[in-house]
């Protein structure tokens, strides 16, 4: 039977999507608060995409120096959009919480193979910690629940119940308990609910569970355009403003 299916590369365009929405509103168009609510979808999606990216590498060396090479790239682009000057260190890109979301999923890995059960919960609640810690002090983007949204993702990746589940308690603690903000209050028949903005975030699993391993059209073309979009748009956004 034919099944509905979104691809690695599909899932990569909608996060673009979602986080040039957000970017839009927070620089050119400022006042539609839809822009940033669809944008909280973006980076779960970039998070799930890692860990897959982990896996399905043939070098991951190559891979983790690609990031931190667009990493550096979009850094002047990244405090211009969101400061205005080229040297802001209190708020650093995206790319940088990828980067060390991969360090820590490399990290179990390679205690995996090891086989000692006890030494692999160890490590696990270590490299959360220390993830954690390590986001909040680089204040790279989304501070450390970056850096455990990467790891939700690593740790709850196969496709059974209990895995899909925990992606939404670990996602809700993360986006609704922990970062909060911002809320809107939505009165049905009489109650008033309040919805936390960051928590549309969850919606995001919704693509995420559509994917099923297909990769989708891949060339080095579509790879770099991929990866280009993050600084370019940004610089884009910046002289526009």
């Amino acid at each position: 039977m034919k099944r509905f299916d979104i691809s690695a590369l599909a899932l990569h365009i909608l996060a673009m999507i979602f986080m040039l929405f957000d970017h839009l509103w927070a620089t050119v168009i400022p006042g539609n608060q839809w822009l940033t609510c669809v944008g909280r979808l973006a980076f779960p999606i970039f998070a799930f995409l890692l860990v897959e990216g982990y896996f399905h590498t043939s070098n991951l060396r190559r891979y983790a120096l690609r990031l931190f090479l667009f990493a550096l790239i979009s850094e002047i682009p990244f405090n211009l959009m969101y400061s205005s000057s080229f040297i802001y260190p209190y708020h650093q890109n995206v790319i940088w919480t990828l980067l060390l979301g991969l360090g820590c999923i490399h990290l179990n890995e390679v205690i995996v193979q090891k086989g000692k059960m006890w030494l692999r919960i160890l490590i696990s609640c270590i490299t959360i910690m220390a993830g954690f810690l390590a986001g909040l002090l680089t204040m790279v983007d989304y501070y450390g629940v970056g850096v455990v949204t990467i790891l939700t993702f690593y740790f709850f990746r196969k496709r059974n119940w209990w895995c899909l589940l925990g992606q939404i308690a670990v996602l809700y603690y993360l986006n609704v308990e922990i970062l909060s903000g911002l809320y809107f209050e939505v009165t049905i028949m009489g109650n008033t609910i309040h919805i936390v903005q960051q928590g549309l975030a969850l919606l995001a699993l919704i693509p995420i569970w559509m994917y099923r391993g297909r990769k989708g059209h891949n060339s080095k073309i579509i790879q770099y355009a991929c990866y280009g979009f993050y600084p370019i748009h940004m610089l884009v956004l910046y002289f526009i403003r």
